[in-house]
């Protein structure tokens, strides 16, 4: 198919962090973009602040009739849809070329060069990095967060060079064609998917096979290429990393060379791993090690990655994307180390019944590390209710006795019933949009507080 001919591209699931990277790339060139999504959302309507047209009902008569010509249009879906859904299902048996969202990226950056981020934790945050390290170089990047330093989720470029996640879910990543590569992180994740660990394993050798050029590793994966680590033997090696005013300051030593007094001010020594992951990947593409020591000291961060909402001498609440309990624990060892001597209450809400009954007992030992901890329900996300699995299961696994299951009409009264100065909120689902209220509520109260 040549994208070239097309002149309607309708997403299917346009709200989604990956779909609205592409969705704005179409629109930004110049094609007709319009979608469905389930729900309103802040993305949805920067979408239509662009002039893409979006409803919020399954139904065929909502397409737009420009969107009803065949051979004009491309429809673009996200794997997490339901097989039952209606416009899709229109859209299949009259034989509309209808792509899964990573064929469609990996269409788009088959022309170029290419550089993925995998990993089951770490893609987003190392991917948004190196796509603002390598402006330098005019790529376009489609990531799966909104970057600060851009208010997007797309960077747009030239079209002779790429920075995508390549995503593990549904073996997306498959899909892609990637000239260098890097994979973060394996850990077990998405068994609603994998039958097991191996065969999450398997797909991430698949996807090293596919790497033309360099892949570069954490050190101690199972997989073959350049290393990278901190202050342990490997090809490129984070090494003096000191926090200097709210910072990280570090060194690097390359294959080849060094580079000393990195500025970096995410905190979380997972970070700087995603930094030196990013710091790789430009330097084995050809930026120079100068410009990319520029890029990590200019980079603000991602959205919901260790974001500040508050940050008051008597009151920080930070908002994290973290769902899984690798990611739960490296937020809580981020949070350790910035504040050592306070108190830490955290608020999740659990994500997909499948990934709580899957790694119950791990989220339970990640969780039992703050001081205080409330839990909200479920959230269910693609799937329907599992028999058993619920948060006051997940409750009664953690032993911590500062613990209590909560709703999101009393998630501020319970906030203020706790003493805790450092408020961590975690999750994957709605908890996102919850929070927004519960910083205006505390801001307000933190100013009478004073």
């Amino acid at each position: 198919m040549d994208l070239g001919t097309i002149h309607n591209v309708y997403f299917i699931g346009i709200g989604g962090i990956g779909m609205s990277a592409i969705a704005r790339y179409f629109a930004a060139n110049n094609k007709v973009v319009a979608g469905y999504d389930k729900t309103p959302s802040l993305i949805t309507k920067s979408l239509e602040e662009l002039g893409v047209t979006i409803h919020f009902e399954d139904a065929v008569k909502n397409i737009p009739i420009s969107f009803l010509e065949k051979e004009k249009t491309l429809v673009v879906y996200t794997p997490a849809i339901p097989a039952d859904h209606k416009e899709f299902n229109y859209f299949v048996n009259n034989k509309f070329t209808v792509l899964k969202r990573a064929e469609i990226l990996g269409k788009i950056t088959a022309a170029t060069f290419c550089l993925a981020v995998a990993g089951t934790h770490g893609k987003t945050t190392t991917s948004s990095i190196l796509g603002h390290i390598m402006t330098s170089v005019n790529a376009t990047s489609f990531l799966g967060g909104i970057a600060e330093n851009y208010d997007s989720n797309l960077i747009l470029g030239g079209d002779t060079i790429s920075v995508v996640e390549a995503d593990e879910f549904d073996r997306s990543f498959l899909k892609l064609s990637p000239n260098i590569a890097c994979v973060t992180s394996m850990d077990a994740d998405h068994l609603d998917i994998y039958e097991n660990p191996e065969a999450l394993t398997e797909s991430f050798v698949a996807f090293s096979n596919k790497v033309s050029d360099s892949l570069i590793v954490a050190k101690g994966l199972p997989l073959k290429g350049l290393t990278y680590a901190i202050d342990e033997k490997a090809d490129y090696k984070a090494y003096n990393l000191r926090i200097d005013n709210g910072k990280y300051v570090f060194d690097v030593q390359t294959p080849s060379s060094e580079i000393k007094d990195i500025q970096f001010y995410l905190p979380g020594r997972h970070n700087v791993m995603n930094a030196l992951a990013a710091l790789a990947m430009a330097e084995v593409y050809g930026v120079s090690l100068e410009e990319i020591k520029k890029g990590l000291s200019t980079f603000k961060g991602v959205q919901r990655r260790f974001s500040y909402k508050i940050n008051s001498d008597n009151l920080v609440l930070i908002d994290d994307y973290a769902h899984h309990p690798t990611e739960i624990n490296a937020v809580h060892n981020s949070v350790r180390e910035m504040y050592p001597e306070e108190k830490v209450l955290v608020v999740f809400q659990p994500h997909l019944f499948s990934r709580t009954k899957d790694f119950a007992d791990d989220f339970a030992n990640a969780l039992n590390k703050f001081d205080d901890i409330l839990l909200l329900d479920i959230y269910p996300a693609r799937e329907t209710p599992i028999a058993g699995i619920t948060s006051d299961w997940l409750l009664s696994k953690i032993e911590n006795k500062q613990k209590k299951k909560t709703q999101k009409n009393n998630l501020v009264k319970d906030i203020k019933n706790s003493d805790a100065k450092i408020i961590v909120m975690l999750g994957a689902g709605d908890i996102g949009i919850v929070i927004k209220e519960v910083t205006s509520e505390l801001l307000k109260w933190n100013e009478n507080e004073i």
